[in-house]
């Protein structure tokens, strides 16, 4: 099981590696560089499985 993630912020392209929670989901993330605020796609359950390169703990388990 993978715990970082790199999330890519689809407004500005900026990309981060972040460690990702294993008891929830996470449904905001603020990008660093644009500042928006990042929310799971349509069936999505986190910011993870929708912007980054590993899906959610919770998802890989599945």
């Amino acid at each position: 099981m993978k715990f970082t993630s790199v999330i890519t912020c689809p407004h500005c392209g900026h990309r981060k590696e972040e460690t990702m929670p294993n008891d929830a989901c996470q449904f905001f993330y603020e990008c660093e560089g644009c500042k928006v605020v990042l929310r799971p796609k349509p069936g999505d359950c986190c910011v993870f499985c929708s912007y980054g390169t590993e899906k959610c703990p919770s998802k890989q388990n599945k």
